[in-house]
């Protein structure tokens, strides 16, 4: 199939060219371009539009990622030409070659996507996406939350906290506790994305605080963070609580290991569930997730919460600026 003239383009890749010592800085990275190479039959040209930021991606460039090496993350682009009669000129496609401005991609590498009315592109790498699809299999697959009972979630102001709050509140519970780094995030918590309690968490007194807001204890808790927050919720936990590993974002750039949590017996001792798990295991119930949710989308009910940095030569401080709680909701780099 014909498409654009893509003879004289040049591509644009981020390379990482060196290992973090604790945080990553911008010197860890490289802008690189060269010209597009030829299409290969089967494959199609996509250009990137919308760029999921994730946590995830600070563990990934401690080995998973190669230097000098084109970068990976899930993306939103639109096919500009294609040698694969499944990929058409102007389909929108979810796929994982990100940190690029076009990506070659075959039908197998990627999924189409249909724009619904109501739910903008970008909202398929939030709610709808391996954000909003964590927070669905953490909250009814993981730890099967049910009416009536009450939830903590860690950072509850990032890309799962904001959706996980909002999902917990459709699914019946009682309590919705968050926990956040500032007055302003813990407003948004409660105003606009279902919670019924945010506390701005202080070192060394996560647990103390969190027994004050919930003194009759929690159900289930959704660990993005590790460290002091799992501990906090292990002496808070109800017998027979529930907890969906996530992440450890508090882990990630640390230079010495967490002391916390000091209390992992009482798991024992309240026959606590501790599960860690993997979005990609769980891709299966992307169907179930789009025909919960959008429709409360569409009524405005739930609220895609993002903070979108708007060119893609602002990827990587939009990156570092994620790693250190910059974002409100699911952070992502747009073109458009």
């Amino acid at each position: 199939m014909a498409g654009d003239n893509l003879m004289n383009v040049h591509n644009t890749f981020v390379h990482q060219i060196s290992r973090p010592h604790g945080e990553p800085v911008i010197e860890n990275f490289r802008f690189v371009d060269q010209p597009l190479e030829p299409l290969q039959d089967g494959a199609a040209w996509v250009k990137n539009i919308h760029f999921s930021i994730d946590p995830y991606m600070r563990e990934c460039m401690d080995g998973d990622w190669e230097l000098d090496e084109p970068l990976e993350g899930r993306t939103i682009g639109r096919v500009v030409k294609s040698t694969n009669p499944a990929l058409n000129r102007g389909d929108w496609v979810f796929h994982r070659k990100g940190w690029r401005a076009y990506a070659q991609v075959t039908a197998e590498e990627s999924r189409k996507i249909t724009p619904v009315e109501g739910v903008p592109l970008r909202t398929w790498l939030s709610l709808l996406g391996g954000t909003g699809l964590t927070a669905w299999i953490a909250l009814t697959k993981i730890t099967r939350l049910q009416p009536g009972e009450s939830i903590y979630i860690s950072s509850a102001a990032g890309g799962v906290g904001s959706a996980a709050g909002q999902f917990a509140a459709l699914l019946g519970a009682k309590r919705i506790i968050g926990s956040t780094r500032n007055p302003e995030k813990a407003n948004i918590l409660t105003e606009k994305l279902g919670y019924t309690d945010a506390f701005v968490y202080r070192s060394g007194r996560i647990s103390a605080q969190l027994r004050d807001i919930v003194p009759e204890g929690i159900d289930v808790y959704l660990d993005n963070v590790g460290g002091e927050q799992l501990e906090a919720a292990i002496t808070v936990f109800n017998n027979f609580g529930r907890a969906a590993l996530i992440g450890a974002i508090a882990q990630y750039s640390a230079l010495t290991p967490s002391v916390s949590p000091n209390n992992l017996f009482d798991i024992v001792g309240k026959s606590l569930t501790l599960r860690g798990f993997l979005v990609r295991d769980y891709t299966t119930y992307q169907n179930e997730l789009e025909k919960f949710i959008i429709p409360h989308i569409q009524s405005g009910k739930v609220v895609p919460q993002e903070t979108v940095y708007y060119g893609f030569e602002n990827i990587v401080g939009a990156f570092l600026s994620m790693l250190k709680g910059g974002n409100i909701g699911k952070a992502l780099v747009s073109i458009e």
